[in-house]
């Protein structure tokens, strides 16, 4: 395991992603490098295969890159051995996805309790209560996802995220599958992770209002940053964003 000095919560150098072989390979990312300073909220847009979702999985630990390097802190982790690499990301690493990935037959406060269950801990009960209170879900706790909206499941699936209290937290669209006035409650949750903890995000999305919330917004096309743009509006973005045919 390599070390340095970095002053960014996660980076990524010279990162290339391919699948495939021969003349079907499919080269997803092809060369990038971009630094996340902590505290920061970044959104990574582009068009569709663009490689915003590619970038994302690898800077998160969950996919590996075909060439180049994947930091947290001053750690690199993009060579760890697959064991070592999952007990850091659940140390260190919060993931929200669009599809909320919780467990039908669990209560909300297991499905918090659960990432903590799966690395050997005992579960804290007033750590799980904290975490819902935070996304509003307080009174929520004894009932089954199938029981709560969309909007109340991707609460319950930010808490879990932040009952670890993660350095980084990574977001897979994590309003695509909810109405605009509850997207905006998510993403106003995850701002106040920014601003109030000190966390790191990055966020994938499509929607130049929701990447509005950000602190800056990385435009990839072709596997590759063309563009950057700092403290975004959503015109900004979308008049960018049509540019590249996204």
């Amino acid at each position: 395991m390599a070390e340095t000095t970095t002053d960014t919560a996660a980076r990524a150098a010279d990162l290339h992603r391919e699948y495939g072989r021969g003349a079907a390979t499919v080269r997803a990312l092809r060369g990038v490098s971009v630094a996340l300073a902590p505290g920061t909220f970044t959104a990574v847009m582009g068009p569709s295969g663009s490689g915003k979702t590619t970038l994302l999985h690898c800077l998160a630990g969950m996919d590996r890159p075909t060439r180049g390097s994947v930091w947290w802190g001053a750690t690199e982790v993009s060579r760890l051995p697959e064991r070592r690499l999952a007990k850091l990301r659940r140390a260190r690493i919060g993931f929200v996805f669009q599809a909320f990935n919780l467990m039908p037959a669990m209560t909300v406060a297991q499905n918090v309790a659960l990432p903590g269950r799966l690395a050997g801990a005992r579960p804290d009960r007033r750590q799980v209560a904290e975490a819902l209170a935070r996304v509003g879900l307080t009174g929520r706790e004894r009932h089954r996802p199938g029981q709560l909206s969309g909007g109340q499941q991707q609460r319950a699936a930010i808490a879990r995220t932040l009952v670890s209290r993660p350095e980084v937290v990574f977001a897979d669209e994590p309003t695509g599958a909810l109405d605009r006035a509850t997207g905006h409650e998510i993403l106003a949750l995850l701002r106040t992770g920014v601003d109030r903890d000190g966390q790191t995000c990055v966020m994938v999305t499509h929607d130049p209002v929701a990447a509005g919330y950000a602190d800056r917004v990385l435009l990839l096309a072709d596997g590759l940053v063309v563009d950057e743009l700092d403290r975004p509006t959503a015109a900004r973005v979308g008049e960018r964003l049509s540019r590249l045919g996204g």
